[in-house]
Formats: C-alpha cells, structure tokens, sequence
C-alpha cells in the first residue's frame, strides 16, 4: 500500500493545487512533495535489505483481457532512484517558493512539476511493461510546458518543441519493442519476464526487441547521437525545469535498460552491447570536446551530462554486476552534483542575468556561491573523495574485465578512450572555473547565497561529499538486486 501512496500522493497534491487559491500554490507544493519524500524514506525504512526480489509490491487486475496488472514494487535498484526524485522534487518545489525570484503562474507551475513527480516515481516503481511505458510519457508533457512556458530564453519554444518530439520518437520506438517482447512471451510482467531470462525469446527476436527497447530508451539518456535535444533543453528551461531533467529524467532511460532490456533480452544485450559500449565511450570525449567550446554555463553542464551518461552507458555495456552497479551509482551521484550545479547556475543567472558569456570574480563578488560551483565541479570532474568518482571509476574498471561473452580486447579500447575522456573532462571544468570563478569581482556587487537557496543546496552538497566518501550505503543496497537480475 505504501508503494501506491508514492504515486497517489503527488497526483492528489497536483488536483488540489489546481483548484486552491494561487497565493496558496508554492505552499501546497512544498507540503506535497514533503510528504512524498516521507512515503519515500518510509519505504527505505520498511524495505527488506536482508533478501532479494520485489518487495513491497501492489498486484491488482487492470485491464484484463490483455492481462495488464497495476504491478508496483521497489528493490535495490529501484530504491535509490525513488529516494533521489522524491528529494529532488522537494527541493524544487522549496526553491519555486522562494520569495525573490517568485514563477509567474506559480499555480500551474506547482501542478505540472507535480504531475512530472507522478511520472517519474511511476517509472521506478512500474512492474508491468506496460505500466511502465505509461508512467514513461506521462512525464513528456508536462515537462515540455514547464519549458515551454517557464523557460528562461527565447528559444524555449523551440527547445520545447524539440524535447518532445525527439522523445516521443524515442517512445515509439520502444512501445514497438514493447510489444514484440509480449507478442512473443504473452505476458506483461517485468518480474516474471526478468526470471525467465530470455526463454521463449529466439536469438534474433531478441536482438531486435533490443535494438528498439535499448534504441528508444537512448533518446531519453539522452546516448550520442540522440543528444541533440539535450542541450537546447537544459539551456532554455528554468532552473527546476533542469534540475528534474538532468537529475531524474536522463535516469529513466539508464534504468529502463537496467530493468528491462540486459534481464529480458540476455542474448540481445550481448549481441548489442559492443555498440552500447561504443556509443557511450564517443559520447564521453565528443561531450567534453564540446564542452571546451562553450561560453554558456548552462549549456556546458548540458553537454557534460551526455559524458557522464556515457559512463554509465559503458558501465552497462559491460553485462557484469560490476558495470551495473557502476551504472547505478553513477546515476545518484550524477542526480545530485548536477542538479547542484543547475542550483547553482540558476542562482547565478538570477543574480547576473544570464549564464552566457561570464566574466570571471565569482569567487570575490559572491565566495559562498563561487565556493560551491567548485565544489559541484570538481565533484563532477571525478575527484576522489566527492560522489563523481565511484560511478566514472567502477565503470572503467568494469571494462577492464567485461563479460566472457564480450570480447576483452575491445573493451580495453573503450577503456582508453574513456580515460581520455575523463582527462577531458577535467580539463574543461577547470577551465570553466578559471574563467567565471578566478580574477577579481567586476560590476555591481551581488548578493551571495541566501538563505532560502542553503537550504536547498545545503542537502545536496552533504549528499554529494558523503557518497564520495562512503559508497557502501549505496553499492549494499544495489548489489544484491543486480546480481538477481543478472542470474549471477
């Protein structure tokens, strides 16, 4: 039942923003998203870590001539990601209600984040394949209106309309692979489907419901080539609008892969996760080359996004609980620096009117606020000791030593690259902060943090430093279910 208050919680708080008074829209959505968050670390309280397999799950009959059953339940892979939207969805819902820098329209601001929240949790907890493919679109909309008409920029339209149609191709795309995976199988049930393990699934039957699950969950990663959308996005959308897409969203797709395709489709995956591997280890350099040639600060943690999911695409692409499990960290870790850094931007852009083109004396007009843009970017950099490094470590290590079905000589080659790209990475952080933290302050002085944005921040950065510097909270409650997942 807990499981089902996830995801009630939140479409009952969107239903009753729209129908109470405006002036009281940020409020309610405050206390909306607290009380999801409780449900959600009530759930970590209650959940089993002791055994494997789904826990805390709801099995109802939907529609039953197809055998669609409202499937919910959570495990340690799942269990992370729900902990991190819920938190994520408060922050943002604090940081709407902010006095200075108050949304117009707060009231259909509040619902549609709301709405997204609904979309997102579902996703994570969805234990039919159709199920989740509801919760999936469910988040398409509303985020294109929050784009659309909260964005900061005059291409947000354009951005919008971009978002929406890259993705829905995405979804259809994977809707078809869907239905091949249940025209063969004859049952919807991620669970019952993961434990078979590909039987009754030919080999090329399952190389092609790869290709399109896989395919159509790389458009929401978002995988290069399938980026392009991404960095208009980000750039164009209000700071909570990129906070939920980099921190939640680009999640969705790495998990779909996790949950459905590498456990469904076992002879799929090995057939496709050369080129998985390849995809992600050229998404990698080709982000932060792109990286070294952006002014906009937004638009660099856009394009950095692609190279970290590249690090988690490579993680996956090495079929091994290690990979995996590198895949997952890095999804947390990657949801709280970069949703810091998108914080953080979207202060500065508040204060500097824009994030494009800035000069440097961040760290002498403002020291709190330069002090945690660099913090964020060497987190996101991969220092040792912040939450960036074990996902980008673990999963060079994984293809060190992939799968014995997957040829070791090749995933010493994505290694190399991807060690390239790390040193890339670093590079253009450093030369960011160079640029906009270093020299002295220029123009009119501007207020530093407030204390409505440490408040929002200040959990983030705790997260991030605690995660660098103790993983096994995280790896203990994600390694058991990988391996379940993977028969090991």
């Amino acid at each position: 039942m807990i499981t089902l208050l996830l995801v009630a919680v939140p479409l009952a708080g969107c239903l009753v923003v729209l129908l109470a008074p405006v002036r009281l829209a940020t409020v309610l959505g405050v206390v909306v998203t607290a009380a999801t968050l409780a449900v959600a670390v009530g759930m970590a309280v209650m959940f089993d870590y002791g055994r494997t397999g789904m826990r805390l799950s709801l099995d109802v009959a939907w529609i039953r001539p197809i055998d669609l059953r409202f499937h919910l339940g959570v495990d340690g892979v799942s269990l992370p990601l729900v902990v991190l939207t819920a938190l994520l969805c408060l922050l943002c819902a604090i940081y709407t209600a902010r006095p200075q820098g108050q949304a117009d329209r707060p009231r259909a601001l509040v619902a549609l984040l709301l709405l997204t929240e609904v979309g997102m949790l579902g996703t994570f907890v969805a234990l039919d394949l159709l199920l989740f493919f509801v919760f999936f679109e469910i988040v398409l909309v509303p985020m294109y209106a929050v784009i659309a008409g909260w964005g900061t920029g005059p291409g947000r339209t354009a951005a919008a309309r971009q978002f929406i149609l890259y993705t829905l191709l995405g979804s259809g795309v994977l809707l078809v692979g869907l239905l091949v995976i249940y025209v063969q199988t004859s049952t919807l049930d991620m669970v019952a489907l993961a434990a078979r393990g590909g039987a009754g699934l030919g080999h090329a039957v399952q190389v092609i419901a790869f290709v399109l699950v896989a395919g159509g969950l790389a458009v929401k990663v978002p995988m290069w080539p399938l980026h392009t959308w991404l960095p208009d996005a980000h750039t164009e959308a209000p700071t909570v609008g990129s906070v939920l897409l980099a921190g939640v969203l680009l999640k969705m797709g790495t998990y779909g892969m996790i949950r459905i395709a590498v456990p469904v489709l076992p002879e799929g995956a090995a057939a496709c996760a050369p080129l998985l591997g390849a995809f992600g280890v050229i998404g990698i350099v080709y982000a932060a080359l792109a990286c070294l040639g952006q002014r906009d600060l937004k638009r660099l943690i856009a394009f950095s996004s692609v190279g970290h999911m590249g690090f988690v695409l490579l993680g996956i692409a090495t079929l091994t609980p290690v990979g995996i499990n590198a895949a997952l960290f890095g999804n947390i870790a990657h949801g709280l620096i970069t949703g810091l850094l998108f914080f953080v931007a979207g202060g500065i852009a508040q204060r500097y009117g824009g994030t494009a083109h800035l000069g440097g004396g961040l760290l002498a007009g403002a020291p709190r606020l330069g002090a945690l843009l660099v913090v964020a970017s060497v987190a996101s950099l991969g220092l040792p000791g912040l939450a960036g490094f074990w996902g980008e470590m673990l999963a060079m290590l994984s293809a060190f030593q992939p799968d014995a079905r997957l040829d070791r000589g090749l995933y010493l080659g994505f290694l190399g690259v991807a060690g390239i790209g790390a040193v890339l990475t670093a590079a253009y952080f450093l030369v960011m902060l160079r640029r906009v933290a270093q020299g002295p302050a220029g123009g009119a002085p501007v207020p530093d943090v407030t204390g409505r944005e440490w408040v929002v921040w200040t959990p983030l950065l705790v997260l991030v430093i605690v995660a660098g510097l103790w993983a096994r909270p995280v790896l203990g409650v994600t390694d058991g279910a990988v391996r379940a997942l993977l028969g090991a």
